[in-house]
């Protein structure tokens, strides 16, 4: 995952970037992310509103709409750092975070890489 990368997830409507903090993993079109760069709102940026009854907003919105489930402002609560599933490429600040990695939402999502910004091209 570098600086163009894109993440979705189930709970919320919109994709939105993840953005790797510079430091020690650098690859051909930047920072390239790794399991530490969870932090909300600084490396995941909200999914637009939020589809979750876990999240509280969503729930205090059902419940003064009577029940009909109004989605809520996302505020990704990340449950941890990535999970990388191929933890090959190692940097001082662990495994790089790859278009496999996923982390948990607290709030019932599974943070996905939609797109990891860059490709492998074969001639």
């Amino acid at each position: 995952m570098c600086l163009t990368a894109l993440a979705s997830c189930p709970m919320g409507v919109a994709p939105t970037p993840i953005i790797p903090l510079p430091g020690t993993a650098f690859g051909p079109t930047g920072p390239i992310g790794t399991i530490p760069d969870c932090i909300p709102f600084l490396n995941i940026m909200p999914f637009g509103v939020c589809k979750s009854l876990a999240n509280p907003s969503t729930a205090a919105l059902t419940a003064a709409a009577f029940g009909v489930l109004t989605p809520g402002p996302c505020i990704p609560t990340p449950a941890g750092t990535w999970l990388p599933m191929k933890p090959t490429v190692l940097t001082p600040k662990g495994p790089i975070v790859t278009s496999d990695s996923m982390i948990i939402c607290a709030f019932a999502g599974c943070i996905k890489i939609q797109f990891p910004g860059q490709t492998l091209v074969t001639c």
